[in-house]
């Protein structure tokens, strides 16, 4: 973690321990009444156009767990700190799973809702440990990410191929951009690229900050000769990245550099999350802890 996540996940881990040692005196041997909570913990975004991302996930997420409190909170401290200069105050799960645990909850599913088991995800598990060794809740779980299992890449690859625009034609390619990380997990990108193109030899996978790049992509479409290419966002949100990195003018841009070398590009501002078919994998999900608490 970052010196300044740090420092607010060490205050409020003092709450903490004073509100569960508070729990723990209200009575010998008593046991306080079950309430199940679902804390959704995603990246976050500061683009006004990526919320409907998020708000597609609320409400798939409350319309298949009716009977449960759904919060939220966001990973990121820049992200936080730009909403508050908005006026929107976005929780850090510390503080979310602090406030939690003020109003009574006593068996928490931490879904995350980042794409794969990276380091923010890593991070996030070890916040969800920590208040699992305090003993504040009864049972807290995390969630699985987006890509865990072979039968989320199965899933994936179903929902990409139902995702590509009815425009595009047999030879044009599509490209995804994740975002990417030095974390192991990046060599998820790579395996997704291979279980797709078991489905469809032209669709590429690349990443920002990772392994494979777009000069790779690039290289990879020219030797097919490929003259047109769709552009897709492999995130949940189409936010600053997608048109930035992916679609902006500047010369660094995805768009620019495959239009360099001859492929006219189609960029698709859509994140993972405004689709129904990646949304349900994220749900799904949140069955695993949610059983555990039955």
């Amino acid at each position: 973690m970052k010196t300044k996540n740090w420092c607010e996940f060490l205050m409020v881990l003092i709450f903490c321990v004073i509100s569960a040692n508070g729990i723990a005196s209200t009575g010998h041997g008593s046991t306080a009444p079950k309430k199940v909570g679902i804390l959704l913990v995603a990246f976050g975004s500061s683009e006004a156009s990526a919320q409907v991302s998020f708000e597609n996930i609320d409400k798939q997420v409350k319309a298949a767990y009716p009977d449960f409190p759904v919060r939220w909170a966001y990973t990121s401290h820049i992200i936080r700190a730009k909403l508050a200069k908005q006026g929107k105050n976005l929780d850090s799960p510390a503080v979310a799973l602090a406030k939690m645990q003020d109003e009574n909850f006593t068996h928490v599913a931490v879904q995350s809702l980042h794409t794969i088991g990276g380091e923010e995800y890593h991070d996030l598990r070890r916040i969800v440990g920590a208040f699992k060794i305090m003993g504040g809740f009864q049972k807290i779980i995390l969630g699985y990410p987006l890509m865990s299992t072979q039968t989320d890449m199965e899933r994936i690859v179903e929902a990409v191929l139902k995702s590509i625009p009815n425009s595009r034609k047999k030879n044009d390619a599509v490209v995804l951009m994740g975002h990417g990380t030095h974390h192991p997990s990046n060599a998820f990108y790579a395996a997704l690229m291979f279980q797709l193109q078991l489905k469809d030899s032209n669709i590429f996978v690349g990443t920002v900050e990772g392994y494979p790049d777009a000069e790779l992509i690039k290289e990879l479409m020219l030797r097919k000769k490929i003259k047109r290419a769709y552009l897709m966002p492999f995130m949940s949100v189409a936010g600053d990245h997608a048109k930035n990195d992916m679609a902006g003018e500047e010369s660094d841009s995805w768009k620019s550099i495959f239009s360099q070398s001859g492929i006219d590009c189609v960029p698709v501002l859509k994140g993972t999350a405004e689709y129904d078919d990646f949304v349900n994998i994220w749900v799904d999900h949140i069955r695993g802890p949610l059983s555990h608490f039955e």
